[in-house]
């Protein structure tokens, strides 16, 4: 496998589990160095090891970034333990869907500080090193890719709050991507359709039937799936940028 990230320092939020666990993975099998962020740090250290155990090289930091001064941090130790940093990987978010009639108000504040408040704080700690990075010989380019949803291209009843807090990342991915283009700094949203992770772990009954019943009936996707799209979007030549990939299970797309 040709090492296309070697030399390169990745940060990827959520890393505990799901789409974060499997873009940690991917990207150290690339070459890249990657510092792991989430809150359960008996979850980061076995990844360091099993990540480790392959012959990659990986770092945890335990903490939670909906606290901007925790987001800063998670850059600063970066940073400090190796210097540069030439990929974010905004990941961490939750989902919380019901009826907005029915539906707490903490829920809805959970989702918007964690899917937006916190990647704008990692964005923004981020980013004058991202654009040292790219002035870097290394690869000349620095990346920053944000996961979203389908559910920020297409609102669906009992999702409004969640359709609201990744319609909101799809458009600060977009603005962004404007301003830092000219810098070499690539700027992506990637849009999962269906995947099985433990973000649908946060629902009972009626709606948690209602899940499982459609994730059964279309064949859902990996995390893995999305790390592979990840990872095609960081690996582009400096030349050319993904501005926006949209991943989804084949029947689903069918229905939409």
């Amino acid at each position: 496998m040709t090492l296309k990230l070697k030399g390169t320092v990745a940060l990827v939020t959520g890393a505990s589990s799901g789409i974060g666990h499997a873009t940690a993975r991917a990207l150290t099998q690339l070459g890249a160095v990657v510092v792991l962020v989430a809150r359960r740090k008996d979850r980061l250290d076995a990844l360091v090891g099993e990540i480790e155990r392959a012959g990659g090289k990986a770092f945890a930091i335990a903490l939670d970034i909906m606290d901007r001064a925790n987001a800063e941090a998670a850059v600063e130790q970066t940073i400090a333990q190796f210097g540069r940093l030439d990929i974010l990987i905004n990941n961490a978010g939750v989902m919380i869907i019901g009826p907005v009639v029915d539906n707490g108000i903490e829920g809805w504040e959970q989702m918007i500080d964690l899917n937006q408040r916190a990647l704008l704080y990692m964005t923004k700690a981020a980013l004058p090193h991202l654009q040292a990075a790219a002035k870097k010989e290394t690869r000349g380019v620095a990346d920053i890719v944000n996961i979203s949803s389908y559910a920020g291209r297409v609102a669906s009843p009992n999702f409004a709050v969640y359709n609201m807090t990744k319609f909101g990342v799809n458009g600060f991915t977009e603005a962004l991507r404007q301003e830092l283009g000219g810098s070499h700094v690539r700027v992506g949203v990637l849009e999962p359709g269906a995947v099985h992770t433990e973000l649908n772990d946060n629902h009972q009954g009626a709606m948690r039937a209602e899940i499982d019943s459609f994730f059964a009936s279309i064949e859902a996707l990996d995390a893995a799936d999305i790390a592979d799209g990840v990872t095609y979007m960081v690996t582009r030549p400096r030349h050319a940028a993904i501005g926006e990939l949209w991943i989804m299970p084949t029947k689903q797309a069918q229905k939409t």
